[in-house]
């Protein structure tokens, strides 16, 4: 039998009892993607990790809290033994051929008869990969073909047949809303890049990393959104038309905005529009410039004993314009942090109304200018000088800008 190639087969487990056996590391890594396939898990160990422990909590899967019994392969199609315990392993598998049930065993490849392949996943794609009995073979060989997909030019496969054949001959195209992450290129999502080499046409902001737009296929419409005339309503308007008129001739459009599309960026208009005209819209979220610039920059938005809450506001609107929708004296009485974008034309102003209204002057404050790339600029001051600072340093935007006790937490 060792010497026999295995026989690949791709196991529909929805609704199909599979039994797993130890509640340690290896049930923790295994569990998931059983999941994942709507299996009926049990899972039978004396103790659990608090990762399974909230998956049985969750009623995702029963537990049994003791140790293995012949009883317990009744209606199994599939057993995974993740135990270290060679003779327990080996008494559950033994059980297990008796009743012609496949049986994995994480203690010894060799005696087991079925093994779980390295696997990566791209949207409906699934890659599995079998080392010959090598894990380590198998996982260099997976991370090769993972590194090849996410590389790759032209659309991956749809989630169906019908769905690709629709996409590529309909009036009806699709559109997602796609974050692209605060500036460094390696921060959007699996997902968004994934969707991104799948795009016909891109409509990106200015904040997006030029590396992602580098990267796009010679093919691809790209449509800078930052030079779209008129005023701001002007310009989401045509934004929004773009976007529909494209889907609308049956192209697979992307909307790569800085940041998180919902996020200050406009992407709730969008969605409105498409559904308006009757186009699919997938909404990708992306890493907040609002938490991840200050995290790089060394400073966390929430700490054990300094803040138990934050606050992200515009600021492109000045705290005494009748157009402001924030209530800036409410903010002034808060412990937690306050995280403020797209407001450093505005920060003298802003700081002197948080100040006006109790916050007290000496409150530490962070200025971050085009965090998580290479012109990352950091700067440090209280509220009552950091607007003077800023101009004297010649901070621009895009920057954000961080007040609270949380800005010197880990100062050392």
């Amino acid at each position: 039998m060792t010497g026999r190639s295995p026989y690949p087969l791709g196991l529909r487990l929805a609704g199909r009892r599979v039994l797993v056996v130890g509640g340690g590391a290896v049930a923790t890594r295994r569990v998931p993607a059983l999941l994942d396939a709507g299996a009926d898990v049990l899972l039978v160990s004396p103790e659990l990790t608090p990762a399974l422990r909230a998956h049985a909590d969750a009623g995702r899967l029963r537990w049994e809290p003791r140790r293995f019994a012949v009883g317990d392969l009744d209606g199994a199609w599939l057993v995974q033994v993740a135990v270290d315990d060679r003779v327990a392993a080996a008494a559950v598998s033994a059980a297990a051929a008796e009743r012609r049930i496949f049986c994995v065993r994480a203690d010894d490849r060799a005696a087991a008869s079925a093994w779980t392949p390295a696997v990566t996943r791209h949207g409906p794609v699934t890659v599995a990969v079998l080392g010959g009995g090598d894990p380590h073979r198998a996982m260099a060989v997976r991370d090769a073909v993972r590194t090849l997909l996410s590389a790759r030019t032209g659309p991956l496969l749809t989630d169906s047949a019908e769905e690709g054949a629709r996409l590529n001959t309909s009036p009806g195209g699709r559109v997602a809303l796609v974050g692209a992450g605060p500036g460094d290129p390696e921060l959007i999502t699996v997902k968004g890049l994934r969707l991104l080499t799948e795009a016909e046409v891109v409509v990106a902001d200015r904040l997006v990393p030029g590396l992602l737009l580098d990267e796009l296929r010679p093919d691809v419409e790209l449509v800078d959104a930052s030079k779209i005339p008129y005023g701001p309503s002007r310009a989401q308007e045509e934004i929004n038309r773009i976007l529909v008129e494209r889907a609308l001739a049956g192209k697979i459009v992307v909307r790569l905005k800085g940041g998180d599309p919902y996020v200050f960026g406009r992407g709730g208009e969008e969605l409105l529009a498409c559904a308006e005209a009757g186009v699919p819209v997938t909404v990708v979220p992306g890493v907040t410039s609002a938490i991840a610039v200050p995290g790089v920059a060394g400073v966390p938005v929430t700490h054990r004993a300094v803040a138990h809450e934050f606050t992200v506001v515009s600021g492109h609107v000045a705290p005494d314009a009748p157009a402001s929708l924030v209530r800036w004296e409410s903010l002034a009485g808060l412990r937690g942090t306050l995280v403020i974008l797209m407001g450093l034309k505005n920060l003298a102003a802003i700081a002197a109304t948080l100040i006006a209204h109790g916050k007290p002057p000496h409150t530490p404050a962070a200025v971050i200018q085009e965090g998580t790339t290479a012109a990352q600029r950091t700067l440090r001051a209280t509220l009552a000088t950091v607007a003077a600072a800023v101009e004297a340093a010649a901070l621009r935007p895009p920057a954000i800008v961080v007040v609270g006790d949380v800005v010197d937490a880990l100062t050392l």
